[in-house]
């Protein structure tokens, strides 16, 4: 396999120290692994932050206000509360299916960023599979949503999990849909060959007219349903399931859950950055923040949406994904794919 991105750097820098290739393979590996984990600790603990911020000021209740600017340091204090947390678990769960869910959850949202370019020579690898492997990856998060909802014994987080399963199911056809008309004209399935292939800021996916915006709507949207969140988060309805899936986790398993959601939040706008607004690429500022702000700009977006939209129902959820978004997509492909071989706008 070849080396690339910051695994390339550290495998190269490890082996000069004339250590055996396999210890170098594996601390290689531990370290970049480290290296995401706190970048990805950080972010979510910020747009936790972030989300309470905007909420606040947006419906005018800022919220705390005394501890740190905009009150930062209250974030950290509610972080170190969850950890000091009792790990409290039922009875009558399935204990082997209980501990494991969360792990998956977060793992899955963890392992998606080995192939999400931060910026040029960023990357962690570089797969030549790379938006197949991060739609693979991200999929395992429902398997354990289930897992939650099956292993607590609770009919109330079974039903969450359930409706989870079916909501991620149902909206990741049309987003997988919309990342296929970019694939379709780059040509590769590598992260970094798509952000390459936008190096002008005319051609970014989401100008290419007519099936760029389509796609980048039918992206933003999927995406949303994807986290579980407003309109879309049926699965963790209070009205009627008791905060659904993760309603018997409690102190770090908990927290694992909502750390998930938040980095999960930060993945899909990181992709959809990748996809359709030129990745890193962009003028005199350093690619990693033209990464950041672009991604950075989708998460207020999807922030607003929650803000905004009332939760939909279940019934109406389900409808619009298959009713409406998934014909929009299809068509929206097959529009692509007249673009692309008719030469038109094939820059």
């Amino acid at each position: 396999m070849e080396l690339t991105g910051i695994f390339k750097y550290l495998y190269e820098l490890l082996a000069a120290t004339g250590l055996p290739e396999v210890w170098v393979d594996i601390i290689a590996l531990i370290a970049a692994g480290v290296i995401v984990f706190g970048f990805l600790a950080l972010v979510a603990l910020f747009l936790v932050w972030l989300e309470r911020k905007f909420a606040g000021h947006a419906q005018q209740r800022p919220g705390p206000m005394r501890t740190g600017w905009h009150g930062w340091r209250q974030t950290i204090a509610d972080a170190i509360k969850l950890l000091q947390k009792e790990d409290i678990r039922p009875t009558l769960v399935d204990r082997f299916v209980y501990f494991w869910a969360p792990v998956v959850v977060f793992v899955a949202a963890f392992m998606a960023y080995v192939v999400i370019p931060f910026g040029e020579g960023l990357i962690v690898s570089d797969l030549n599979v790379g938006i197949l492997y991060v739609v693979a990856i991200t999929s395992f998060t429902v398997i354990g949503m289930l897992m939650a909802g099956w292993g607590s014994n609770n009919k109330y987080s079974l039903l969450g999990g359930m409706r989870s399963a079916a909501q991620v199911v149902s909206y990741e056809i049309p987003m997988v849909i919309a990342i296929c008309s970019v694939i379709l004209f780059v040509g590769s399935l590598s992260m970094v060959d798509i952000v390459q292939s936008q190096a002008k800021i005319y051609q970014w996916y989401v100008f290419r007219l007519p099936f760029g915006p389509i796609a980048f709507i039918i992206y933003l949207i999927a995406g949303t349903a994807e986290t579980n969140r407003t309109p879309f988060d049926l699965p963790e309805a209070e009205q009627e399931l008791v905060a659904g899936f993760n309603t018997e986790y409690s102190g770090m398993k908990f927290a694992m859950f909502f750390l998930a959601e938040f980095v999960n939040m930060f993945t899909v706008s990181a992709i959809g950055a990748t996809l359709f607004l030129g990745g890193w690429q962009g003028p005199l500022l350093p690619s990693w923040m033209w990464f950041l702000g672009k991604t950075m700009f989708l998460v207020l977006v999807l922030m607003l949406f929650r803000w905004t939209f009332p939760r939909l129902r279940v019934d109406q959820l389900m409808e619009f994904a298959w009713k409406t978004l998934i014909p929009f997509a299809f068509v929206n492909l097959i529009l692509a794919a007249v673009m692309k071989y008719s030469g038109w706008f094939n820059w």
